[in-house]
């Protein structure tokens, strides 16, 4: 078995002083990938750069950060050493920190933070360029006959059930047409929201909440957290769920379970 979990945690600076890291070592996740770290390492406690499972476990970390400072960023810790760690390729998103590649025996895991296409739709040709970049990436290690995870924060709520207010979202970032659209695309290419495979129709079910409004009090949120799969894996997936109880973020984790 193995336990992926993923996490937006909105700077890990921040989200360490709410105890981030007493939380990890009592999780102790196979893997854990993070989203919106706005560190570099260098800036980061020894516990956070080395991180240990409770029980005193080594992991192995691998950082990309953006060039512009408290901006962006993902990181991979990893009981397993990967056999190989590398980011997307394609220097408009590398220099945002927005991709780690890991290679392991059975699979790729891609941890990913999608732009957000802000309001007015400002940066959606950014945003659906680097959509159409994951696409391909996608393609060409399923066509190498590579197994993938795609894990991360895809800032798009995809359907109506998504999102606790579909209406009154229809012309805000992560919910436009042509985001939407996208998803679309990727699900009818092979690639299979694993949350919605375990829990279809259901209503509710969120991953990230405003803070204003006691949004998340009232569980007035988005689902835009995910880890889609290639179809050929999906008899892998044993177990998809959102972490809501995790706090510390404005976001909270996902997770799943390989056999």
């Amino acid at each position: 078995m193995m336990r992926i979990l993923s996490w937006n945690v909105n700077g890990i600076r921040a989200v360490e002083k709410r105890d981030f890291v007493p939380w990890f070592k009592a999780e102790a996740p196979d893997i854990l990938c993070l989203q919106e770290t706005k560190a570099r390492p260098e800036q980061l406690s020894a516990e956070l750069r080395e991180p240990r499972s409770g029980t005193g476990e080594a992991y192995h970390a691998y950082w990309a950060s953006a060039r512009k400072a408290g901006y962006s960023g993902v990181a991979v810790f990893s009981r397993v050493k990967p056999k190989s760690v590398k980011p997307l390729g394609i220097e408009r998103f590398d220099s945002e920190g927005r991709v780690l590649v890991a290679e392991f025996q059975d699979f790729t895991l891609i941890c990913a933070y999608f732009p957000n296409s802000q309001d007015g739709g400002a940066r959606l040709p950014y945003k659906l360029d680097f959509c159409d970049a994951m696409m391909g990436l996608c393609r060409g290690l399923v066509q190498a006959k590579r197994h993938i995870v795609l894990c991360g924060d895809y800032n798009i709520a995809h359907t109506p059930i998504d999102l606790a207010r579909p209406k009154e979202n229809e012309g805000n970032a992560g919910y436009l047409p042509e985001e939407r659209a996208w998803m679309d695309s990727f699900t009818a290419a092979g690639y299979v929201d694993s949350f919605r495979h375990f829990h279809p129709g259901e209503t509710g079910h969120y991953s990230w909440w405003s803070y204003r409004a006691a949004s998340r009090l009232r569980n007035v949120g988005w689902r835009i957290d995910y880890h889609c799969v290639d179809r050929g894996f999906l008899d892998r997936v044993t177990t998809a769920r959102i972490r809501p109880d995790v706090e510390g973020s404005d976001h909270c984790p996902v997770e799943i379970v390989l056999a």
